[in-house]
């Protein structure tokens, strides 16, 4: 959908982005925190150098009681992650942070937020972006988007909708309109902390 482009022109413009994707990445390496764990769940995808992450992908794929038992030893780890971003920040007073989540809404991560920012992009679009990944198929795309709320669902959930099939000077301009009213929404809200947005 562009979620990764909007996170970085948030970096850009000074937010603090807590990324879980990298967080997983960091968890499934030599020593992290999630590779014993997943290690002994899933013995076949361990290597020498940590958890070989696109057997893992293939392992649970299309596999629902597998995927479920990742699952469990990962979205715990990553909430105390995003976890503690939140509250160092809290503690350095940021004004705006961000959580870049996918499955946000699946997982409840959205109650972790002031306000949530769906990325989004017309089905097309998001098919040919995504089918450009290397190994991907319409298939494994087909999967992916079974695991996931649908668009049309994420969207009315949302506080703010960023569309980036416009191209990227639009999404820019959305998400700088977006940070300029989120300390309104906080104060609206009364929620009396710095606001905190999540992306899905």
């Amino acid at each position: 959908m562009g979620k990764s482009t909007a996170a970085a022109m948030l970096r850009r413009l000074g937010v603090p982005v807590h990324d879980a994707d990298a967080a997983v990445h960091a968890m499934l390496q030599p020593g992290g925190e999630a590779e014993a764990a997943v290690a002994a769940a899933f013995p076949e995808v361990a290597t020498a150098v940590g958890i070989d992450r696109r057997a893992l992908g293939a392992r649970v794929f299309a596999d629902r009681a597998a995927l479920r038992r990742l699952e469990r030893i990962l979205h715990p780890r990553v909430r105390r992650r995003a976890e503690r971003f939140v509250r160092r920040h809290r503690l350095r007073r940021t004004p705006v942070i961000v959580l870049d989540i996918p499955l946000l809404f699946e997982t409840g991560g959205e109650r972790l937020c002031d306000a949530v920012i769906v990325v989004a992009a017309p089905r097309f679009v998001q098919t040919r972006r995504v089918l450009r990944r290397p190994g991907m198929t319409r298939r494994r795309l087909t999967e992916i988007r079974r695991q996931q709320l649908p668009d049309a669902v994420k969207r009315v959930r949302a506080d703010h909708v960023i569309e980036t099939g416009l191209g990227r000077i639009a999404a820019l301009r959305q998400l700088r309109a977006i940070l300029h009213g989120l300390p309104h929404t906080a104060a609206r809200r009364g929620t009396g902390d710095p606001p905190g947005t999540a992306e899905d």
